[in-house]
């Protein structure tokens, strides 16, 4: 889930039903059940955060490209731009309003709580190429951690945790679907459904017409709470699913879209694949030795002083070629003269900062909407889960989704111990769960407690003993603007706010992030190569007069 700032508090349980509230700032006393400070890991084998050079107040610096927002969008573009491009991108500079880099990523580990470390944002990405390469490229190919990818995923339905089928030779077998279900979604795959719409379609009506109600219900739905936190007769097809659509769109159906992809992938191969990358059997998820913060403390480490943070930015103005960006930094008032911009920050801050030089385009930016979820962490003993649950003792699997239908409020839980070694202690299980989204914005109004006492109360009627003893509970973390919701229209207020740019003559301005490339972690890096060829390319036509 890809996540944007928030704050958080302490709370302890005193029974499962009963909770005490204690803000975090008042932890004090050597015998609280909570450690006196909560530490994010924010830079590469250590805990040190990058430190910005000093620059001379009141100077101007100079560079090719700078980067607004030191999120995994924004280093890994500056990293993608340096190993790949640098010809025409030597000179770069990425910006930070904040004092650390990472963005949401937020990797936690807390003092006097030995073993546990958790993720209070992204949890983890699909090993693409390109997150393996930018892997590599930072210096972490002995910190790469993978899931067991044979790992069952779970769907709550009718009052039980069933799993997800992994492959297709699973589906005849699995039970979240009667057989009648099956036969609609296989003959509609194959093309014997109704026809497309005219309209741009929502992500329900989409899956409901190719695939059947209970695909859309028992799949799908759960997939878009846990994935976008997003409501699916909202979400765009296109947009959000987009590899889906095209299947439909250029093969006439599911099945005869992946028949046509296979065989212009023969026609037109792929460059060969780079050697240095780990070859991967099945589909599972991967994260770092020490977390997620792994990624942009090494990328951070590896620009050095090319990263400023507690910059914040105040005006864009153009230049006759380039631009001007004046800064508040901790030395002072700070301008930066840069042939290229790319703001890789959330939406609404990126509409603020080109509101005096394009109205239509802040005004295309400000429409992207970014509900609240908050991130849940809690720890229970091995000994409360249900048997039921357990696979040769032991729980095991990435986790479970929960669809709207079924009275459970918390969007999805994630067995982070399960998924990834030295995430808890021996004897513990480490549970991440996310609660709120765009069906349940009513979350920010809610004390933390009421928060975690909703999520224990669901996890007790899926996968917790009744009768077991109350959680650990290890942080709380509200995102009151968390993931950009890919709705019907998002492809084109997009597309809005890059014609406003070029038709007010802004070239050389570039958007990135989430609500650009899309809301996983993987795309989010996918989309900081394509960036930064865009870049590349605009800079090698790009010449001072």
């Amino acid at each position: 889930m890809a996540l944007s700032v928030g704050a958080a508090s302490t709370l302890s349980f005193s029974s499962p039903l009963q909770f005490k509230f204690v803000p975090r700032r008042t932890l004090t006393s050597s015998n609280s059940p909570f450690p006196k400070k909560s530490t994010p890991i924010s830079a590469f084998s250590s805990a040190t955060p990058t430190i910005s050079a000093p620059t001379a107040a009141g100077s101007t610096l100079s560079t090719d490209c700078v980067i607004v927002g030191a999120g995994i969008s924004g280093l890994c573009t500056a990293q993608a731009l340096q190993t790949r491009h640098q010809p025409h991108a030597s000179d770069i500079l990425v910006t930070e309003a904040r004092d650390r880099v990472g963005g949401n990523i937020t990797t936690v580990e807390k003092e006097g709580y030995d073993g546990y470390l958790w993720e209070e944002g992204p949890n983890s990405f699909q090993p693409s190429d390109a997150v393996l390469s930018m892997a590599l490229d930072s210096g972490l190919q002995n910190d790469l951690v993978f899931g067991d990818a044979d790992a069952p995923r779970f769907v709550y339905w009718n009052d039980k945790l069933r799993p997800v089928p992994s492959k297709l030779t699973d589906f005849p077998f699995f039970d979240l679907m009667s057989l009648p279900g099956k036969i609609r979604a296989g003959f509609g795959a194959l093309g014997i459904r109704p026809p497309p719409s005219d309209r741009e379609e929502s992500v329900e009506e989409f899956v409901r017409r190719n695939l059947g109600d209970e695909v859309f219900e028992r799949l799908i739905e759960p997939f878009c709470s846990g994935v976008y936190a997003g409501d699916p007769s909202k979400l765009s097809m296109k947009a959000a699913f987009g590899k889906v659509w095209k299947l439909e769109k250029n093969g006439g159906s599911i099945i005869g879209g992946t028949f046509k992809a296979i065989q212009d992938g023969k026609k037109n191969p792929k460059p060969p694949r780079d050697p240095r990358l780990p070859k991967l059997k099945g589909q599972t998820v991967g994260s770092f030795r020490k977390g997620l913060s792994m990624l942009p403390s090494a990328i951070s480490s590896r620009l050095g002083t090319k990263v400023k943070l507690s910059w914040k930015l105040s005006s864009i103005q153009k230049l006759d070629q380039g631009y001007l960006l004046s800064y508040e930094t901790p030395d002072g008032l700070m301008t930066v003269k840069a042939k290229s911009v790319i703001l890789t920050v959330p939406s609404y801050v990126a509409s603020n900062l080109l509101r005096p030089l394009s109205n239509d385009a802040a005004d295309s930016l400000s429409n992207f909407y970014y509900p609240p979820v908050a991130a849940v962490t809690i720890s229970y003993s091995k000994e409360a889960i249900r048997k039921e649950c357990l696979i040769d003792g032991e729980l095991k699997g990435f986790g479970q989704l929960h669809p709207r239908s079924q009275g459970v409020e918390t969007l999805g839980t994630i067995y982070s111990s399960s998924l990834f070694p030295n995430r808890a202690p021996p004897g513990r299980v480490l549970l991440l769960n996310y609660i709120g989204g765009a069906t349940n914005t009513g979350i920010v109004s809610k004390a933390e407690g009421e928060l975690v006492k909703a999520v224990d109360r669901d996890l007790r009627k899926m996968l917790i003993n009744r009768n077991a003893e109350e959680p650990l509970v290890l942080g709380v973390r509200i995102w009151p603007q968390a993931i950009p919701q890919f709705v019907i229209g998002h492809l084109d207020r997009l597309e809005s706010a890059r014609s406003a740019l070029n038709k007010e003559g802004l070239k050389g301005i570039f958007l990135g992030g989430n609500y650009v490339a899309g809301v996983a972690l993987g795309r989010c890096i996918e989309g900081a190569y394509e960036s930064a060829s865009e870049v590349s390319q605009f800079l090698s036509k790009f010449s001072y007069k």
